[in-house]
């Protein structure tokens, strides 16, 4: 990772959010946190920097165009540009597929695969006219399988993020800008463990490799495709699921 570059992380307050933010931190990264919880962003980048210096918190509505055309214009004013996307803000809701309602079908797309697709449209025009960036994308294995223990509303929302990654990643590879996109299976993380429920051990014994997924690898991923010597990397998507899902 390139010291001093600018990252932005959406849905960056916590859970993998936190790792990737810290992880690219900890990797000579200015990092703007940004969430639907602001308050949440502000102490997790005042905990990384309290001089505000290399870490700030930005509460942000990615279903919300002008939303993220203000967190825009607020991160190049207060760190005077940007590098990296990291979409990583997402709307999960385990309901059983035949009680999904219109209504709640729509919540969740607005963020998952409106909120990524509309991401990519700002900042991947802003990063095009500098000649350079490097847009990540969070997926899902459910995107992949049609998994839908996190709702079939969120398994599709992050199929459709898939091929949004390719459809930029052609748009956007001949102004130096890649979009890749990794793709984790079940994590070690309290969201994962309330899903699954007393179910942990049977659950984890389905997985081939006998364990749930660890968030630093994720973010270990996200930065190394986020990196400078990525730039022969565009479309593409990296699986981290211990083996549920092969290609």
């Amino acid at each position: 990772m390139t010291a001093g570059q600018v990252a932005v992380v959406t849905g960056g307050a916590n859970g993998l959010g936190e790792y990737l933010v810290r992880r690219l931190h900890t990797g000579g990264c200015r990092v703007a946190v940004a969430d639907l919880d602001g308050a949440g962003a502000t102490a997790l980048a005042g905990r990384l920097d309290d001089t505000g210096a290399t870490a700030r918190g930005y509460r942000v509505d990615v279903s919300d165009r002008a939303a993220l055309e203000r967190l825009l214009a607020d991160v190049v004013a207060d760190f005077g540009t940007v590098h990296i996307l990291v979409n990583n803000a997402a709307r999960t809701q385990a309901t059983p597929l035949f009680e999904i309602t219109r209504a709640e079908l729509e919540e969740v797309l607005a963020v998952n695969l409106t909120g990524t697709f509309t991401a990519c449209q700002v900042f991947g025009a802003y990063l095009a006219g500098r000649g350079y960036g490097r847009i990540v994308n969070l997926a899902s294995l459910a995107g992949q399988n049609g998994g839908t223990a996190t709702g079939g509303h969120y398994a599709a929302s992050k199929g459709a993020i898939l091929s949004a990654t390719k459809v930029f990643a052609r748009e956007l590879a001949s102004s130096g800008v890649t979009v890749n996109a990794v793709s984790p299976g079940p994590l070690d993380s309290p969201a994962v463990r309330s899903i699954v429920g007393a179910d942990l051990d049977s659950f984890t014994a389905r997985i081939p490799v006998g364990q749930l997924g660890d968030p630093a690898f994720i973010a270990d991923m996200v930065a190394l495709l986020a990196s400078p010597g990525a730039a022969s990397v565009t479309g593409a998507c990296w699986d981290a699921n211990g083996g549920l899902y092969l290609r």
